[in-house]
């Protein structure tokens, strides 16, 4: 059973692109990393013991890879794997009764994620906040070094199962909060100019969590990869180009 990796920042289009692929060929199952989420109870949790930045999905930290591996494991073996399934509305987990289940092992998965094989930084580079977020709310360096430290263990250990990663390179982090913004408006059904202030300050704020590592990764913070680099409108501009590994 082949596991490939597909990253990209977040609002590139990697859903869009892994469930065409999925369409394409009946023999490959498409996991995302954001199904794989703490639950909401779970973050709150972990807030509580480490840092109030782990109330927030997303960052490195925030997934259940125990969880993920398991279900790695089950389709290796051919047995009845549940795939758990995440609502971004309620911010939580939806019921097991709602769950897929796959009776049969894939020829091939793709694991589609933001942060998907990202590599920790230095610990120099973590020194100094990165934006407004952490300078307010991470001043003395706690959250991005428990981030960092998951990256540099636990996350480390699921991308070792990676056969390949296929990167869709975004042309800088400017484009993410745009995309971000155009992504939250299409699942409301909203040109992005109409979402209302408040809206957008609560996106721009979210899509904080994820500029560190997202630079990081942009900057060659990643496994050995196949890269795609896309235009500000998610064009490709290049033809997959094999990059060495980065850190």
């Amino acid at each position: 059973m082949r596991v490939v990796g597909l990253c990209a920042a977040q609002g590139a289009g990697k859903s869009t692109l892994a469930a065409a692929a999925a369409a394409r060929d009946p023999d490959l199952l498409v996991l995302s990393l954001d199904d794989f989420y703490l639950t909401r109870a779970e973050r709150g949790a972990l807030a509580d013991a480490v840092h109030p930045l782990f109330t927030t999905r997303g960052p490195p930290g925030t997934h259940d890879l125990n969880f993920l591996h398991n279900v790695l494991a089950g389709l290796a073996r051919g047995a009845s794997t549940r795939l758990p399934r995440f609502d971004k509305r309620s911010d939580d987990r939806l019921p097991e009764s709602t769950w897929p289940v796959v009776d049969a092992t894939p020829r091939a998965i793709l694991l589609e994620g933001w942060c998907v094989g990202a590599t920790a930084q230095p610990q120099t580079a973590l020194a100094r906040p990165i934006n407004t977020l952490e300078a307010t709310h991470d001043p003395l360096g706690v959250w991005r070094s428990s981030v960092n430290t998951a990256l540099a263990h636990s996350y480390a250990a699921l991308w070792d199962r990676l056969d390949d990663l296929f990167h869709l390179s975004a042309p800088d982090f400017t484009v993410v909060a745009d995309w971000r913004l155009q992504q939250e408006g299409a699942m409301l059904g909203l040109p992005c100019e109409a979402l209302g202030p408040a809206a957008r300050a609560d996106i721009l704020r979210f899509v904080a969590h994820f500029e560190r590592i997202t630079r990081h990764m942009l900057n060659g913070g990643l496994r050995a990869r196949l890269e795609v680099r896309l235009d500000h409108q998610r064009r490709p501009i290049s033809a997959p180009t094999r990059r060495p590994a980065g850190g």
